[in-house]
């Protein structure tokens, strides 16, 4: 077995990262240029460009791993990170959830049965957690220490019910190190966060409802408000199943 990398080499090959690594945005902008080239309807050409440009994400920290010579040691059902809060913008929401609504019938069913469950049981949590200010410096430990899961989470199999559109702090919280860190401790300093893709990411699906919302075509959010609206993925959720998450 491959001993665990110690938290000095992590930082040292994010540093060789920092130093000699160069993200090219073109991976992202191809993407956006491809879509605003197509014929597709305009509600697909969004929810494609969303979930592409996720997977983007993906692959973007696949070639940085590569480059640095590190493999996350995160394995599936480890679900410490899902209690850490999730904080996107109302047109990612809403992309999300236009997104889990193409969902098999099984499946969309499961998350919203999932949802009443989570809203009843997590009530009292869940009104601590959202009046918390996601600008405070010492919300995200005080989040984390409410042990309050993430709403996609599966209490039975310790999985996202929404996994493949899941949000980037999501994908981009990675630990190189023991795995058991994280289950001793509320923000171990092991784990490593490429949350500076967001602004790849966010900077493309923003270019890309923008031009459609300019030529005209129905972008299904609220453009330009939605995009710099932000609040904690519960907080999201609870105006979806409420009907309010248009109400601005």
């Amino acid at each position: 077995m491959d001993r665990f990398l110690k938290h000095h080499e992590i930082l040292e090959k994010c540093e060789r990262l920092n130093q000699s690594y160069e993200i090219d945005p073109a991976f992202f902008d191809n993407i956006i240029d491809e879509l605003l080239d197509s014929e597709a309807e305009t509600e697909t050409v969004i929810l494609q460009g969303f979930q592409n440009l996720l997977k983007e994400v993906d692959h973007e920290i696949n070639r940085m791993e590569s480059f640095s010579g590190m493999e996350a040691n995160c394995f599936k059902g480890c679900a410490f990170c899902c209690y850490f809060p999730i904080v996107l913008s109302r047109m990612e929401a809403k992309m999300m959830f236009r997104s889990i609504e193409q969902f098999s019938e099984q499946r969309k069913n499961a998350i919203f049965e999932h949802w009443e469950r989570y809203y009843n049981q997590q009530a009292g949590k869940l009104d601590t957690a959202l009046a918390m200010d996601p600008d405070d410096p010492n919300t995200k430990l005080e989040y984390k220490k409410l042990n309050l899961p993430c709403p996609m989470l599966d209490p039975e199999t310790q999985l996202c019910m929404a996994y493949e559109v899941r949000p980037i702090p999501c994908r981009t919280y990675l630990n190189y190190s023991d795995p058991k860190v994280c289950a001793e401790n509320h923000m171990p300093k092991e784990p490593f966060s490429y949350e500076f893709l967001y602004t790849y990411y966010f900077g493309a699906i923003n270019e890309l409802v923008q031009a459609l919302y300019e030529n005209g075509e129905d972008v299904f959010v609220d453009y330009p408000s939605d995009a710099w609206s932000y609040d904690y993925l519960p907080a999201w959720v609870k105006s979806y199943r409420e009907g309010t998450l248009n109400e601005i």
